[in-house]
């Protein structure tokens, strides 16, 4: 039976907008503030899937949230009809009102773990939520994201889904930017690789100084439970809390993996050797051969992979056996990083092409190509299973790209964000994408 990895991207939502929330997220915090253009960060995520789909990769779509988020606002105190929870929100807690308009679900990397059925003990795929209480405008995101997982796979016979979960600092949840799998093939059983930035409970492992370290050990190890992983088939790492001070806040911005190959930044971990010689071990008892590419410092800075968002880029695995890296087209840009792309592309090794894509609306706001996508192993019969509505098709690709033209500003400033017809439009464009994805009734506008 083939299998595939299918990459579902996060739709950019109707209020993108740079409110630079995200401390520790360098390009989040310097950009803040700018005006943004919600319908370009639309179009250009959706010109990527609609590349990698020409390209003959398996590509899906996963749907926007609802904002402002008025039921969260509401639970902060904000009273009144919808419109004047906004109105009052602006004008006596504006940092809240931004909080609550945040597009950040666009970055689906952070929506969920997902580990595929060769991996799990009951041969079914599963997701669990990621909480993302490190962050207030994330940690809404979690109930919708569910509803909008179990619309998309919905079939209990091939897909389990959990909670996220308990939304406190010891078990802080980023979902898949912090996770990646390494098989043979995809329908095989692999190693599934954790990476935390601190410990809740265990002193022994340092934490970083200047910004937080939002996936624990203790959040990695509970999902990998609740997945039903076996210990031979899961291996935990430490990020180098030096590079989270840096601005490496996941670990999909200073490494990636994919098959049999990690690609990562030579300060990415601690006790390096140590790691990789475990992923060895545990892949070649499933019949794999890993193998890494490691990115010296002596060609590439930590804060040249933070500003091109190197790391951050999607690699895939062709028919013939090589790799392709999806880039943006900040890497272009640094003139080291795209130095070692072309001498890393020339060399005849397991990456042969690098492929730049403008993501400018979305890297401007701290996501590149990787944090757009929430890769999903499934077998012929689960991919047939998942909703058939949000599997990316050139006439969806049309219908979503007049979609967008239709609903979206071509600009948004943090003054917009308390117009309360902005709420209108929002739920408007969404009621139309649930019928488009055919998803049912999954944001709380639909159900309350």
């Amino acid at each position: 039976m083939k299998s595939y990895e299918v990459n579902f991207d996060g739709l950019v939502g109707p209020t993108h907008n740079y409110g630079g929330l995200s401390y520790g997220n360098v390009a989040s915090q310097s950009n803040s503030q700018q005006s943004s253009n919600p319908k370009e960060a639309a179009l250009q995520g959706l010109a990527k899937m609609k590349a990698l789909m020409d390209m003959g990769f398996q590509q899906g779509v996963l749907a926007p949230q609802e904002r402002p988020d008025v039921a969260a606002l509401r639970r902060l105190g904000f009273g009144g009809t919808d419109a004047e929870v906004i109105q009052r929100a602006a004008k006596e807690a504006m940092p809240l009102l931004v909080a609550s308009c945040s597009a950040s679900s666009m970055w689906v990397a952070n929506a969920a773990t997902v580990s595929p059925s060769a991996d799990t003990a009951d041969g079914r795929v599963h997701f669990t939520a990621a909480n993302l209480n490190c962050k207030y405008h994330r940690s809404i995101e979690h109930p919708t994201t569910s509803r909008v997982l179990g619309a998309m796979f919905a079939d209990q016979k091939h897909f389990a889904h959990h909670a996220a979960l308990p939304a406190v600092a010891q078990f802080g949840d980023e979902g898949a930017a912090n996770h990646t799998r390494f098989c043979r093939e995809y329908g095989e059983a692999g190693v599934e690789f954790f990476v935390f930035g601190r410990s809740a409970f265990d002193t022994r492992y340092p934490a970083p100084q200047k910004y937080p370290a939002r996936q624990t050990l203790e959040a990695s190890q509970a999902v990998a439970r609740l997945h039903g992983l076996k210990d031979a088939g899961v291996v935990y790492a430490q990020q180098n809390p030096s590079v989270i001070d840096q601005g490496v806040f996941h670990n999909d911005v200073i490494a990636v993996g994919n098959g049999e190959v990690l690609f990562y930044h030579e300060d990415a971990f601690l006790e390096t050797e140590q790691m990789l010689a475990e992923l060895q071990s545990k892949l070649a008892k499933v019949g794999g051969k890993f193998q890494s590419i490691c990115v010296p410092r002596s060609a590439v800075t930590v804060e040249d992979a933070v500003r091109s968002y190197l790391f951050n880029s999607q690699l895939l695995s062709r028919a013939d056996g090589s790799m392709l890296l999806i880039v943006p087209e900040e890497c272009r840009g640094n003139e080291r990083v795209w130095q070692y792309l072309q001498s890393l592309t020339s060399s005849g090794g397991l990456i042969r092409e690098v492929k730049v894509f403008d993501l400018k609306q979305s890297m401007q706001n701290g996501g590149g190509p990787a944090c757009l996508r929430l890769r999903v192993a499934l077998n012929e019969t689960e991919l047939a299973a998942v909703n058939p509505g949000v599997i990316m098709t050139a006439p969806l690709y049309g219908t979503l790209t007049e979609w967008v033209n239709k609903h979206y500003r071509d600009r948004m400033t943090e003054n917009d964000l308390a117009d309360p017809q902005l709420l209108l439009e929002c739920r408007t464009a969404l009621d139309e994408l649930t019928q488009i994805l055919k998803l049912g009734a999954v944001y709380p506008f639909q159900i309350n």
